[in-house]
């Protein structure tokens, strides 16, 4: 095995893919400087630099991959697709069916999401529930280094439109950027595990809908994705020093949802816990209830998500935010402890 960082493993894969296949083509912000490595090597036709203008160079992704190119078009931020929601609500996500399958929109978008350093609810959202609401979009959300090369390459290979969303505290060129903004005298809860692991020596696509369970236990199922599975884990080992074993279940993929994986650890344990980084309401979080539901699974169910706008703060975001005190607080209500 190969080690990597988390960012790391996505341009290892961009590289190779981008070797063998010429139809992949890089865009978005500031680019030449973010991915300098496939800069170099593949030049400006290939790794574009595009004006502030998420709405226009997302729209060209779209007649560009319609056209029969595959690109990978990078927003810093979810939080600015809703500038270009068009784009990938409108048309992307809707293309393959009014056109009866005649027209795809083979393409990733790349994005920046999550919080916990101090940048408030117009630059920490997640909103990977309302963005996997929509039909035609395909939504992955991985948590280590390993996962994140091989959803980016099932992302690559897709017919279809994929969202590819890495948390800023898992991807080392964001820690770099946070750091040298002046923010050094912040702490931040980054999980080392998160931004450096393990990776095959061969790539191989990880399939997109496939959820992972990364700790096995018998009284209580936490399921949750990206950066907040790692405090899922680590609240799962203080839960063991009371007697309580939980299963974690990292879910990878948010659209398409691995529910079957969700409702047999459910149906064992007879609870479940959801962490989710995103909003409460109207969200993954009550998706997966449902879902337990609707298989006739009966269990005791709690949430851990965020309830309100992202606050600048750091002491109130920290309340706001899943963490890992939140996530003992709601397993041990959960367990009767």
């Amino acid at each position: 095995m190969n080690t990597m960082t988390f960012a790391g493993a996505i341009e290892d894969v961009l590289m190779k893919a981008m070797s063998e296949d010429r139809r992949i083509v890089v865009f978005g912000e500031d680019v030449h400087a973010l991915r300098m490595n496939l800069y170099a090597k593949f030049g400006e036709m290939r790794v574009r630099p595009t004006p502030i203008s998420e709405s226009a160079f997302l729209g060209a992704a779209v007649t560009a991959a319609m056209a029969g190119l595959r690109p990978v078009v990078e927003l810093m931020m979810v939080d600015f697709v809703a500038v270009a929601a068009d784009a990938l609500v409108n048309h992307a996500a809707k293309v393959e069916a009014f056109s009866g399958g005649r027209w795809k929109a083979p393409m990733v978008v790349r994005m920046g999401c999550g919080g916990g350093y101090g940048d408030g609810g117009q630059h920490e959202q997640s909103l990977w529930g309302w963005l996997a609401q929509v039909p035609g979009l395909k939504v992955v959300v991985p948590s280590n280094p390993a996962d994140a090369g091989g959803l980016m390459l099932s992302a690559i290979e897709d017919e279809g439109p994929v969202l590819f969303m890495e948390h800023k505290l898992l991807a080392d060129y964001w820690i770099d950027y946070l750091a040298d903004g002046g923010r050094s005298n912040l702490d931040y809860d980054i999980p080392e595990a998160g931004i450096r692991g393990e990776v095959p020596k061969h790539w191989e696509p990880t399939p997109l809908g496939e959820a992972k369970v990364t700790r096995d236990g018998e009284h209580l199922t936490i399921v949750s994705v990206g950066v907040s599975v790692h405090r899922c884990l680590a609240a799962a080992d203080k839960l063991e020093e009371s007697g309580v074993r939980a299963t974690v279940i990292d879910l990878r993929s948010i659209a398409p949802l691995d529910i079957r994986t969700v409702c047999q650890s459910v149906e064992r344990t007879g609870r479940l816990l959801v962490v989710d980084e995103d909003y409460k309401h109207f969200s993954l979080s009550g998706e997966l209830a449902a879902a337990v539901m609707e298989a006739g699974i009966g269990a005791k169910f709690a949430r851990v998500a965020v309830e309100e706008t992202i606050p600048f703060d750091r002491r109130r975001e920290a309340q706001v935010l899943p963490s890992v005190p939140r996530i003992l607080d709601a397993a041990s209500k959960l367990v009767g402890r």
